[in-house]
């Protein structure tokens, strides 16, 4: 799990905007000195881009591929083919699972839960999709970090599109590569993998 890219706590993530492309790209960068540091980008075949123009893209599988500024793999998101309430696995460079989510059903707020490779629950994701203000939440409750528009950091008045947003970690899990790199694979899911559907 060994990337600069896990070395951090906050990150800045920025939709690239294209016309008629039929896949997403993030651009991610630390906050504090607006260094591109990595990028988060589907990986679909030819045929799937076809059938995104015909087919909604939460019933077909994706895989995202979050590299660093080398453009070296450290860690993607996998959701398979689905009509209902798919996991979403997260793999590590050399393919091993790290962790996976899972939807919640039957929840006005919306959100999923996050597991460890070890089938516990990690934390949840609760929050806004409107406002688009998200809390990662262990099954106690405290707080592991959160994803926002809103960051009071360097350049601010750069980072206004409804594209772009905040991911933050909690401290206390500076030494936790694995448990951070789920709560990142959480916050790109919940714009790349959740969001076409609310």
């Amino acid at each position: 799990m060994a990337s600069e890219l896990l070395d951090l706590q906050r990150f800045f993530i920025k939709e690239q905007v294209a016309m008629l492309r039929t896949v997403d790209i993030y651009d991610i960068f630390n906050p504090d000195t607006q260094e591109h540091i990595g990028q988060a980008r589907e990986e679909v075949s030819g045929l799937q881009q076809v059938l995104r123009w015909f087919v909604s893209k939460q019933l077909m599988s994706t895989t995202v591929d979050v590299v660093d500024a080398d453009d070296r793999l450290v860690f993607q998101i996998h959701r398979p083919f689905t009509f209902w309430r798919a996991q979403v696995d997260v793999l590590d460079h050399k393919g091993r699972r790290l962790g996976y989510f899972k939807s919640k059903i039957f929840s006005l707020g919306g959100g999923f839960w996050v597991y460890n490779d070890d089938d516990a629950q990690f934390a949840e994701v609760k929050g806004d999709w409107k406002g688009w203000n998200f809390k990662f939440l262990t099954p106690d409750g405290t707080e592991l970090g959160e994803v926002t528009k809103k960051w009071a950091g360097l350049g601010k008045e750069l980072f206004t599109s409804a594209d772009n947003y905040i991911v933050s970690i909690d401290d206390d899990l500076a030494d936790q590569p694995v448990a951070k790199c789920l709560l990142l694979a959480a916050a790109l899911a919940i714009d790349i993998v959740y969001k076409e559907h609310r």
